[in-house]
């Protein structure tokens, strides 16, 4: 499935670990608010304790927007649990795409190694995706400018290359 930019995010129902004990996480639980969808290729790897604990440290800021931080891989519940001993407590839902079928319907699924690409996506309290981003296996995300972006969207208008919340907008006619 290709999924674009102004299109409804497709819906899902997943287990997830929400501080310390697994959940059924539905992202139409989450309709009202915005959410930041981000998916990364697997636990106890190098670079994604790197994002994850980066999302973490921001969560307040998200939520000061109306922002639901929920990762995403392939890895099972059982194995977020693990890692998280390692990790330490994340302050948003870690999910498990076990069936990889989230994976699949954001695009960001690469089939031949079963695992994700670095996708983030901000869906709107509508469930319209609003926007996507996807990495290389190797590359972190900058969680300054997702929530930059997520700043941006919420202002409802154009928003010329650079800006910061503060900052000029470009007014619609």
């Amino acid at each position: 499935m290709n999924i674009q930019v102004g299109q409804k995010a497709p819906g899902f129902t997943v287990q997830g670990i929400v501080k310390g004990e697994i959940r059924d996480i539905r992202l139409e639980d989450y309709l009202k608010k915005w959410v930041v969808l981000f998916f990364y290729p697997g636990d106890f790897t190098f670079v994604c304790p790197t994002e994850v604990t980066a999302f973490s440290e921001q969560n307040d800021e998200f939520a000061e927007l109306n922002a639901q931080l929920l990762g995403v891989s392939v890895d099972s519940v059982h194995a977020h649990s693990a890692w998280l001993k390692e990790l330490g407590e994340l302050k948003y839902p870690l999910l498990s795409d076990i069936t990889k079928d989230v994976s699949r319907s954001y695009g960001v699924l690469i089939e031949s190694k079963g695992v994700s690409l670095r996708g983030a996506f901000i869906i709107d309290p509508e469930g319209v995706l609003r926007y996507q981003v996807v990495h290389d296996l190797d590359i972190g995300r900058n969680v300054d400018e997702i929530l930059r972006v997520l700043n941006a969207l919420q202002t409802g208008e154009m928003c010329p290359v650079g800006w910061k919340p503060g900052k000029a907008t470009l007014r619609k006619a």
